[in-house]
């Protein structure tokens, strides 16, 4: 007897329906669900191969426990009453915020909201941040700086091909979100014009009218020209400045100090390109921004995205039909996973932690006095940089749920040492991640099609994964974890583990809250395909298309940021001459702890690399497939070549889904954001030379543009 079950990806912002059937005699596969708005039926190669994640190599189906330095086997109540002691341990001998709760962007709703819940009541500690920080949290700071309010895309992604002219900034949805690229063509087929900002020469880039090549971390004075050209040709909507904006003086300042020859000098795309893309964004009808990780994982990421919003206030793309600023969230519940307490300074329904009234509102639903719970505490990388408590007040016990800093974290053999110094590390995960590896204590966690819960994608539209099958036996999921980890701590009350009840609890805590899912239940969400937030009460449709009448700013109205340009937080040198960029590819995902264990997946791109220009190579004397050194202040990386005209002579690329000696995040610079504290991913200096006699490495069988 075979069942079906309609559900979502386990992968991307997206959130692709897709139909999961299972068979005692035949397993599980997935099919098509072609109802299903987002992506129609299509599916990626992660998509179609989802169901091999389920019973994969390495899936854990027992807790680990370190004893004499090795993991072992142990039994729930071993494990569990080991991590709850440890981290009881640490609290009495050096205060609430010495342990940490690390979370993720993959999360379910549930599950983020439960988990910034367990960290403020169970452990009583600030010290509560999540890998999503390192993500979309500059498009986030900037979209809140400027309209008052953070989702991602203000329009749902079928209004993309209605538009005239769309400026597509450092994303390769191509490789990212495969399905989404079809509105993307869908534009061009109706007559708009699809321009790609990217110093590679991606798929995406491949598909655009116009392609600029700027040089890495230059986005910003980009932005700045493009607004410069807009004002001194006469292209700015003045009506609409006038009437729904305010501070344009200060962009305009900003503005006419990067006038076309500066911002050539600074960018490298020549004057007339310039003027191109701008008369042809500030003449089209409508119009949209969007940016991806590559203006964003700057040291200066808020201003970046902040410059781009300025040129869709001042050309009247914003606000409007078919116009706007967005942002193409990365991880699956990217989105949800920002709005609902995993964040060190945020409370559910995208509400400030040192707000009175949302600590009173939050306190009540959650039953404890709002003077218990803690104020703001440490963001992502400045958590992970404290661990093992090296400086006053640092975290010496660590609870980690879903994600993989070994891999993913900037600097990350900086981070893998201060994983190694806690005094405890409780990991969850579906497989033994190489930030697992590192665990005291390890509990297998239940994963996508074994567990119910609501995703929020990229769009703002809540969707509901539902549960397709059992987990494997001795196989726990993460609310009901947390549960039992907090009754071993004293709470036993608080803490219920089925997600329909947390979700039920989830609305009252965000009622009222910017993200406000009061109106969303597990009824709507199954009568439709999904609701829109804000939507504030039941009989409220939701929203799909934000700020068509008003901005969420206290007088209604979109506010220009006019940042100036600065260089990045690292430049080349003399000893470092070359810019890194690191990214995807098509057939892995983030860390890679899921995607390398996928046979299918693994074949098509099985290893890191180094993509360079065929005039660097020359200079090195290296052919494709050549072992390359890459070092940078923090760390040396070895790959083969991949060798393209693609990229730039000045910058070289490298995937950062792999761990061991091929680790781009091992060169990456952990500079932050000022505001967003977003890690400087984009962007660092480097050397290249050959690798010596390690030899050469066939090319890996998936190619990227």
């Amino acid at each position: 007897m075979t069942t079906t079950t309609d559900t979502h990806c386990p992968y991307c912002s997206l959130q692709c329906g897709m139909r999961v059937a299972t068979s005692g005699g035949v397993g599980t596969t997935i099919a098509e669900r072609p109802a299903f708005p987002v992506n129609r039926g299509a599916l990626c190669g992660k998509g179609q191969s989802a169901a091999a994640l389920l019973d994969g190599p390495g899936r854990l189906t027992t807790p680990l426990v370190r004893d004499r330095g090795s993991l072992r086997a142990a039994g729930w109540d071993e494990a569990l009453d080991r991590a709850a002691r440890g981290l009881s341990a640490i609290r009495s001998a050096h205060g609430a915020d010495a342990v940490g709760v690390f979370g993720g962007g993959g999360l379910t709703n549930e599950k983020a909201y439960q988990l910034g819940k367990f960290a403020r009541v169970a452990l009583g500690t600030a010290n509560i941040d999540y890998n999503g920080r390192f993500c979309m949290s500059s498009a986030a700071a900037a979209s809140r700086n400027a309209f008052g309010l953070d989702r991602g895309l203000p329009f749902p992604l079928e209004d993309i091909p209605h538009t005239d002219c769309l400026i597509l900034v450092g994303g390769n949805p191509a490789d990212t979100m495969p399905p989404a690229l079809r509105y993307f063509r869908e534009l061009r087929e109706n007559g708009g014009l699809l321009i790609v900002v990217d110093p590679r020469r991606t798929r995406t880039a491949e598909l655009a009218d116009i392609h600029l090549q700027p040089l890495p971390g230059s986005d910003l004075a980009l932005a700045l020209g493009l607004l410069h050209l807009l004002i001194a040709d006469g292209m700015v909507d003045q009506d609409f400045v006038d009437t729904r904006t305010t501070g344009f003086d200060r962009a305009r300042a900003a503005a006419m100090a990067h006038w076309p020859e500066r911002v050539e000098r600074l960018t490298g795309i020549p004057v007339n390109r310039l003027r191109s893309v701008a008369h042809h964004f500030g003449r089209a009808g409508t119009g949209m921004v969007l940016t991806a990780r590559g203006p964003e994982q700057q040291s200066k990421g808020t201003a970046t995205v902040g410059a781009w919003i300025d040129v869709c206030l001042a050309s009247g793309k914003a606000g409007r039909p078919y116009s706007g600023y967005g942002c193409l969230t990365g991880q699956g519940n990217g989105q949800g996973g920002r709005e609902h307490g995993q964040k060190a300074d945020q409370l559910p329904g995208y509400r400030s932690i040192e707000d009175p009234a949302a600590r009173e509102h939050v306190a009540r639903v959650w039953g404890v006095d709002p003077e218990t719970l803690p104020r703001s505490g440490r963001s992502a990388y400045e958590l992970l940089d404290s661990l093992g408590g090296p400086a006053p007040g640092g975290v010496r016990g660590l609870l980690l749920m879903g994600s993989n800093p070994v891999v993913s974290a900037p600097n990350a053999g900086h981070v893998t040492d201060r994983l190694r110094s806690l005094d405890l590390l409780v990991v969850s995960d579906l497989v033994l991640s190489e930030t697992a590896q590192l665990a005291d204590v390890v509990l297998p966690s239940a994963q996508w099609a074994e567990e119910t819960g609501t995703m929020t994608n990229l769009e703002g539209r809540v969707i509901l994964r539902r549960r397709a099958l059992d987990p494997p036996d001795g196989v726990r999921t993460d609310l009901t974890l947390l549960r039992q980890l907090a009754e071993r701590l004293g709470v036993t009350r608080g803490f219920d583990d089925d997600p329909e009840t947390v979700f039920a609890e989830l609305r009252r805590a965000s009622s009222g809250g910017q993200a406000d899912y009061a109106g969303i239940s597990y009824e709507r969400i199954r009568a439709g395909d999904g609701v829109f937030w804000p939507c504030p009460a039941e009989d409220h449709p939701g929203t799909p298309r934000l700020f068509l009448d008003t901005f969420a700013t206290p007088d209604g109205r979109a506010r220009f940021t006019g940042p100036g340009h600065r260089p990045a937080a690292e430049e080349p040198d003399d000893a470092y001459p070359l810019h890194l960029t690191t990214g995807r590819v098509l057939s892995q995902y983030q860390s890679g702890a899921q995607t390398r264990r996928v046979g299918a997946l693994n074949a098509a791109a099985p290893g890191p690399f180094v993509e360079l220009h065929p005039l660097l190579a020359g200079r090195l004397a290296v052919r494709e497939g050549d072992l390359l050194a890459v070092t940078s202040r923090r760390g040396r990386a070895v790959a083969p070549a991949r060798i393209t005209d693609g990229i730039r002579p000045d910058t070289v690329f490298m995937p950062f889904h792999w761990p061991g000696a091929g680790r781009a995040n091992t060169l990456t610079n952990p500079a932050l954001d000022p505001t967003s504290r977003m890690p400087e991913f984009k962007i660092c200096a480097v050397r290249v030379e050959a690798a010596g006699a390690a030899g050469r490495v066939e090319p890996d069988a998936e190619r990227h543009g």
